[in-house]
């Protein structure tokens, strides 16, 4: 089922999903409307919602009560890339009755296929790699033919998320590439990534694929591929200093989204409030990049004349 944007692929499910005096258990750093979905608007209509640390099974299973009917899931998430073990979480959430729902926007529908793996909704940004050109703003939902008949007959027709005919058409052109755009993404931010973890000035990348990370096993397990975001840390994480490196690329544009063709960077302080930001939170000092189409070269000369001096 397509939709006119992402976030109404993940809005609309959950609104049929959960009614009043129901509860959801969520992953921690999700998406950040995804957030707003759970913290702000479904408190209205009476449901609750834990968040957790999902890279434990246990904390999910701990936060289950008899009232909880969805475990909602964001493997990797899109900032400092946490997996859940998805087939583990599926298992047991089978055997309570619980449905469970993941956002697929890091991975698409090439690297990870979570449907197989036990999950029982998948959403995705097709914003991002399906359409591939940063001139869309779609979404997609997939799952059983029951779940989604459930969802398209009743909260789908009556929200009204329908995508035009015409973004339609750049979601299909989008398809034709999308193996190519993601094998070449993938092998960039191969490259890219090892080049900084070696710079002096870089603390550490953060990247599913990469040897050092924590879950990189995991990674491996349930990934076909990786996405070519990832974030790093500068030895430096005062503000003054992520501001003057940012400033300094001149090639990479420092924006939100992801997927297109051109490489992105943003540093979580673009976000913060000056007077919030804490250099002892390791997720204030993250700098978000998106390696696109362009040559790992390009790339790494923009990335070494910024991080100098």
């Amino acid at each position: 089922m397509v939709f006119s944007s992402g976030i109404a692929a993940i809005s609309v499910p959950v609104l049929s999903l959960l009614q009043q005096g129901d509860h959801a258990v969520v992953v921690e750093n999700p998406y950040s409307w995804t957030i707003k979905l759970f913290n702000n608007f479904l408190p209205k209509f009476g449901i609750d919602t834990t968040f957790v640390d999902g890279s434990e099974i246990e904390n999910i299973e701990n936060a289950i009560t008899p009232n909880t009917r969805l475990i909602y899931l964001e493997s990797p998430n899109t900032f400092s890339y946490e997996l859940q073990d998805l087939q583990a979480i599926a298992k047991i959430a089978k055997e309570k009755g619980i449905l469970t729902m993941i956002d697929n926007s890091y991975c698409g529908p090439l690297y990870q296929q979570p449907i197989k793996l036990g999950i029982d909704l998948v959403a995705q940004s097709a914003t991002k790699y399906i359409g591939g050109h940063s001139d869309v703003v779609a979404g997609v939902l997939t799952g059983s033919k029951e779940l989604i008949k459930r969802i398209f007959d009743h909260e789908f027709m009556n929200i009204g998320p329908t995508l035009s005919p015409h973004s339609a058409w750049l979601l299909i052109r989008g398809l034709r590439t999308l193996p190519l755009r993601m094998q070449r993404s993938y092998e960039t931010a191969k490259s890219v990534t090892e080049w900084l973890s070696k710079h002096p000035a870089v603390d550490k990348v953060i990247w599913p694929f990469s040897p050092t990370f924590k879950q990189a096993e995991l990674a491996h397990k349930q990934m076909q591929g990786c996405g070519g975001m990832f974030s790093f840390t500068l030895k430096d994480p005062s503000v003054q200093k992520i501001e003057a490196f940012c400033d300094k690329l001149r090639h990479i544009l420092m924006a939100v989204s992801w997927g297109g063709h051109e490489s992105l960077i943003i540093p979580s302080i673009a976000g913060i409030a000056l007077s919030d930001y804490d250099k002892n939170n390791s997720r204030h000092q993250l700098i978000r990049m998106y390696v696109g189409l362009e040559d790992a070269d390009y790339l790494i000369r923009d990335l070494e004349q910024a991080l100098a001096g």
